[in-house]
């Protein structure tokens, strides 16, 4: 029985037309996905600076504990004590703020937040998100949550100073240190909406994946990044609430006097009233949530770098179903493998062995993609664009810093390690760095898209060198010191006489932290200037597969003037044997490629007839 597929096309031609509002809904509150996209990005820029400045200044007490710093005190004020130093609580404040600000603000909103918004409906060939306006919202309560967050900076008792773990009891005790206070309340609340926002973004962008791809874009042929993305919105839909439940019971014992987390607490020998709690129950909370966060920020870059790679190797992707099949592999296991942090927490030790196990297990998804990213690049006609360069700067990240993981996952070495250097190294490597690198490489690549201009390729080549040398002056010798045993959030080390023969190589470590912000600046010039004065691009300037070229230079509200195309290949024929150009974008027929077809792409064709003769376009303007 022959059936008839029956598109409905009212109104499409004139869709980019339909949407022309006023400053305040095209630039503010608008529900454009690409528009909301360059929120995130622009706010998540804003962002890293803030967490970027904050770590020079705690690396300057770092690095130079006998220095005087008077002359931040028209920026800091009464936090430089009248000895020019920093005020040691502060201190505290400023690691806190850094870590929650550059792994919540940054690496999960900045990136994902804008890659998902910007990535999602124009690779699967859909006119916007499934809700507009959850889209908008989603963004909005990140803003707030910014506002609230970037106000806690400058109120009296100072931010909130328990770390980016914030494990009670500091953080459950408002008069446990002056951070603990209002700091600790406006940290609360900043990441309650947070949470709305990411919840509001997931729902969406999983909603969006299942339903609206465009007609032949199956799950077999969907590019890598938005594989990626909509696995990064399965595990944030099903870990942030489990950080939600865990800041509730928080609040409520700091402001109800319940006890989830308190209990046998003295201060001032006299004990409180709390009973029958345990803070190792927040950590187990936290856990839950923090590390699957490690591949919320991770697995974004990770595509992104499949994308880039594949692209600028001229060659298809290494083994795309194995690709698919270790990012689902670490999804599951990032949510079993939690208590590795808490090795030194009192745990049965038969139950350390089981998280230690199932945590190496991770090695293997992991090794599979890095593998297939080499094998991709092998013998590949490499294009050495920034967004390359970016992407193997990923690859080399994630492979040292995964390195040293394997270390930390066994519970006897990470015993010795815990709360060291040696783990700060690893994590700002193998999360921090390698996801940050994603986030640049994703700009340097899809920028033409974004803005309808070129970046500066030379000053793309400049900022790459300088920030990919000084990440490994910064985290290769910081494990160094972490095995001496420098332990990690100390205000300073010249009291203990082991640690003074490491004081050079630690400031070493705080010079280069200051030359990898400065590098930055490169980078922030060739943005801003780039989008009004960079060389105009292309529509498809990298020729590249994805739907997203087929677009105009600069998409309207809509994403294409007419009928969305059709998707008949997957995103990675490059350089396919017979084929006039090294590219064949999604979009194009087998029909039209007799030349490089293999044997069962020729098969296609008769099908790909079929199907052209079986949709019947149904113009409701004609009215037949």
């Amino acid at each position: 029985m022959a059936t008839a597929d029956i598109h409905i096309t009212e109104g499409e031609h004139d869709h980019d037309h339909d949407h022309h509002g006023n400053f305040w809904t095209t630039y503010v509150f608008s529900t454009d996905h690409k528009m909301i996209a360059k929120q995130y990005l622009i706010t998540g820029i804003f962002w890293a600076l803030i967490g970027g400045t904050l770590s020079v200044i705690f690396r300057l007490q770092l690095g130079f504990p006998d220095a005087d710093i008077s002359w931040l005190k028209p920026l800091l004020g009464k936090w430089i004590t009248e000895q020019g130093k920093l005020d040691p609580e502060f201190y505290l404040a400023l690691v806190t703020m850094h870590g929650t600000i550059m792994v919540f603000f940054v690496l999960t909103a900045g990136l994902s937040g804008t890659f998902s918004n910007f990535l999602i409906p124009l690779q699967i060939g859909a006119r916007d998100m499934a809700s507009g306006f959850m889209n908008m919202l989603s963004y909005w309560a990140f803003a707030l949550s910014s506002v609230v967050m970037f106000v806690s900076l400058f109120i009296e008792t100072g931010p909130a100073s328990g770390g980016w773990v914030i494990y009670p009891p500091l953080s459950a005790l408002p008069q446990a240190v002056s951070g603990s206070g209002l700091g600790m309340t406006l940290w609360l609340v900043a990441m309650a909406l947070f949470i709305v926002s990411q919840l509001l973004g997931g729902v969406n962008y999983i909603a969006t994946v299942i339903n609206m791809r465009t007609h032949g874009m199956s799950f077999s042929k969907l590019p890598l990044t938005i594989w990626a993305f909509f696995l990064t919105a399965v595990i944030g839909l099903l870990s942030f609430p489990v950080l939600l439940s865990a800041a509730l019971l928080l609040i409520f014992d700091r402001s109800f006097g319940t006890s989830f987390y308190l209990s046998d607490i003295y201060i001032g020998g006299e004990a409180l009233p709390n009973q029958g709690g345990s803070p190792i129950l927040f950590q187990h909370l936290f856990w839950f949530l923090g590390h699957p966060e490690v591949y919320i920020v991770l697995l974004p870059a990770l595509g992104i770098t499949s994308e880039v790679v594949a692209t600028n190797s001229r060659k298809p992707i290494f083994g795309y179903k194995a690709m698919i099949g270790s990012m689902l592999f670490i999804a599951i296991l990032s949510f079993v493998v939690w208590a590795h942090h808490m090795f030194v927490s009192g745990m049965n030790p038969f139950l350390g062995s089981v998280f230690m196990l199932l945590t190496l297990i991770i090695a293997v998804p992991s090794a599979v993609k890095v593998f297939n990213y080499l094998t991709t690049l092998w013998r590949g006609n490499i294009r050495f664009t920034p967004a390359m360069l970016f992407a193997i700067g990923l690859v080399s990240f994630f492979i040292s810093g995964g390195l040293t993981g394997i270390f930390l996952g066994n519970s006897a070495i990470d015993i010795q390690l815990h709360d060291t250097y040696f783990v700060v190294a690893h994590f700002h490597l193998v999360m921090g760095s390698a996801s940050f690198f994603g986030m640049l490489c994703g700009v340097y690549h899809w920028f033409p898209k974004m803005f309808g201009r070129m970046m500066d390729n030379r000053l793309g080549y400049i900022h790459f060198w300088l920030t990919f040398v000084g990440v490994y002056m910064v985290f290769f010798p910081m494990h160094y010191i972490g095995i001496a045993g420098y332990p990690r959030r100390y205000y300073s080390f010249t009291n203990f006489d082991t640690l003074n023969s490491f004081s050079d190589l630690n400031m070493f470590v705080s010079i280069a932290a200051i030359f990898t912000f400065t590098a930055q600046l490169v980078f922030l010039f060739n943005f801003f200037h780039s989008i009004w004065r960079g060389r105009k691009a292309t529509a498809n300037p990298w020729e590249s597969n994805t739907l997203e070229w087929t677009t105009p230079v600069v998409p309207g509200h809509g994403n294409w003037p007419g009928e969305i195309p059709k998707v008949y290949r997957w995103p990675y024929d490059y350089s396919k044997p017979g084929s006039k150009e090294d590219f064949i974008p999604q979009h194009i027929p087998f029909s039209m490629t007799p030349e490089s077809n293999l044997p069962h792409e020729n098969e296609m064709i008769k099908l790909e007839k079929e199907e052209d003769v079986n949709v019947v376009v149904v113009d409701d303007k004609k009215g037949h």
